[in-house]
């Protein structure tokens, strides 16, 4: 068992920045690329940015130059740090990862619970 426990998200402010953290826990060997993801109600959840186990960062157009993320590999920690949040920002932001739970097996794809972030004024 896998799990991700996100944290961070919120209301804020248009403009207004925020933090979103993503820990994993359990029994794996290691964790390869770790994403964020974002869904509004019933639509398709969207990629946000990743970053893999090398450091190699990818970000989606609507949040480059404003979202920035980051890991702690001893920590097994994903951050998403938000800056000049704006309303089409609102979402359900979910953590995803890519998990090799053991050393001579293939990785497998865990989802956090995802947080709540809304910006309005």
């Amino acid at each position: 068992q896998v799990q991700l426990v996100e944290s961070g998200g919120g209301l804020v402010q248009p403009g207004g920045s925020l933090r979103l953290s993503c820990v994993a826990s359990g029994s794996f060997f290691s964790i390869d690329v770790m994403a964020w993801y974002r869904q509004v109600s019933d639509n398709t959840r969207e990629a946000v940015a990743s970053i893999g186990s090398d450091g190699n960062i990818h970000y989606e157009d609507p949040v480059k130059g404003r979202f920035t993320i980051s890991r702690d590999n001893a920590k097994n920690t994903v951050y998403l740090q938000m800056n000049s949040l704006q309303p089409e920002d609102t979402a359900v932001y979910y953590c995803y990862a890519h998990v090799r739970v053991a050393k001579y097996t293939g990785d497998r794809a865990y989802w956090g619970q995802g947080t709540q972030v809304t910006i309005s004024a």
